[in-house]
């Protein structure tokens, strides 16, 4: 299984690295920041900017999930996201509109790591969910953050899910995350915030690809 890999990108200055980096990346992320302050243009721009590298939409919508699912997938977006803990209805009318178009949502667990997944079936085959297993920026930074979302990958594929790995991913544990076989590996600040962020974005793709036999 090729392990695909996505690059987050969370504040204005970072849409200038996506010409710079974006050929590293299977998927680029318009983050919740970004999508908050300029809205559905900041999808079009990344397309445009990434040479329609698919996007993933971080809308982590909570309800209205057809209506927020129209808006993105309607605006070029692949992928979007949708808070775990969302109602049935939510996942459910997101997953309805994600279908008509084709394309896919990521449940993701960030509010809670330890969820039971199971409902979260909502009557479809595990292979065609998916789940993110995110660790929280803000805890991070607050000192608080840890790598229990990395231990949960294998017991998630053991079940079957579709898994990204998101949150505090970069060099110091990137081979850890590797060995534990995501989906999709999530590198936010690890490359934007980089000193060199074309050099660490090739590095982080050479060490994907090794870890993918026949890539």
């Amino acid at each position: 299984m090729a392990i695909r890999l996505q690059l987050a990108i969370d504040a204005p200055e970072h849409f200038a690295l996506i010409p710079r980096v974006g050929r590293y990346f299977d998927i680029i992320e318009v983050g919740t920041p970004v999508l908050k302050r300029f809205g559905l243009a900041a999808i079009s721009t990344v397309r445009e900017l990434g040479a329609d590298t698919p996007v993933l939409a971080d809308t982590k919508t909570a309800d209205g999930g057809s209506l927020e699912a129209e808006m993105v997938f309607a605006a070029g977006a692949a992928m979007m996201t949708v808070l775990a803990h969302a109602s049935p209805a939510t996942r459910r009318d997101t997953d309805e509109v994600a279908r008509r178009y084709g394309r896919e949502v990521v449940l993701d667990t960030i509010l809670d790591g330890e969820l039971d997944v199971e409902p979260l079936l909502d009557g479809r085959a595990p292979q065609d969910v998916w789940l993110a297993l995110h660790s929280p920026s803000d805890a991070r930074r607050a000192g608080l953050g840890n790598e229990d979302h990395i231990d949960r990958v294998a017991q998630r594929r053991a079940r079957g899910f579709r898994v990204s790995l998101a949150g505090g991913i970069g060099r110091a544990n990137l081979a850890r995350a590797l060995e534990v076989a995501p989906d999709i590996v999530v590198i936010g600040s690890g490359v934007t915030e980089a000193t060199d962020p074309e050099g660490e974005a090739a590095w982080i793709r050479a060490q994907v690809d090794l870890s993918t036999p026949g890539t």
